[in-house]
């Protein structure tokens, strides 16, 4: 059995995606046993409770370098057991050397097809404003292990998403979460956790 745990700043709603999934039975051999804000006011930390999944905050500014906020976070996942760290619209860059450490062992889920709209500066919001203004009929959702480079990960999966005339980008983050995020996220920790993924370099595949 795999242990998971689940980073988040605000509502939560990736995180409910996989509370939801792993009480359907749909996370294979893993199951949530942390969930770590780095927001004391994130909605997030409600939904944990409700489902009954021990949560803390860690927030980088209350440590004062990233090597000591590093110790602080890992000591926590160590203390869990964690095998499995996924990012699920936390907004703390991760020190390099925590990546390096957890290596092909954190997953994160971003609201466009990498390599469009990503990277330093592209999330929530701001990834469907410059989707829409850069006109693009087809967005959606990836998955990807995480690296070093921000968005710059092996990809695990995507799923495209269309965009519609007279969209917003409050609109295109609804539905590309609904037909996207919340499909590929738990899939995706799913094949982890059963041991179906597979890294090679940038590629990734599933057994």
């Amino acid at each position: 059995m795999t242990n998971i745990a689940v980073l988040v700043s605000g509502g939560g709603t990736n995180l409910q995606a996989l509370i939801d999934a792993q009480a359907a039975g749909k996370i294979e051999n893993g199951a949530i046993r942390l969930v770590v804000s780095s927001n004391p006011e994130a909605f997030a930390l409600e939904r944990a409770a409700k489902a009954s999944i021990p949560s803390a905050v860690l927030r980088r500014r209350d440590f004062d370098s990233a090597e000591d906020y590093d110790a602080a976070l890992t000591a926590l996942l160590e203390e869990y057991g964690i095998g499995l760290i996924v990012l699920a619209g936390f907004m703390t860059v991760l020190p390099d050397s925590f990546c390096r450490r957890y290596e092909n062992r954190i997953i994160n889920v971003h609201p466009s097809l990498i390599p469009s709209f990503c990277g330093a500066g592209y999330y929530g919001l701001r990834v469907h404003e410059a989707a829409l203004a850069k006109g693009v009929k087809v967005t959606g959702a990836t998955v990807h292990f995480v690296s070093e480079v921000v968005d710059g990960g092996a990809i695990i999966a995507q799923k495209a998403v269309e965009v519609e005339e007279g969209d917003t980008p409050e609109i295109l983050q609804k539905r590309v979460m609904q037909n996207a995020e919340w499909i590929l996220l738990p899939q995706a920790v799913s094949d982890f956790c059963a041991g179906r993924l597979s890294v090679h370099g940038a590629w990734v595949t599933r057994k």
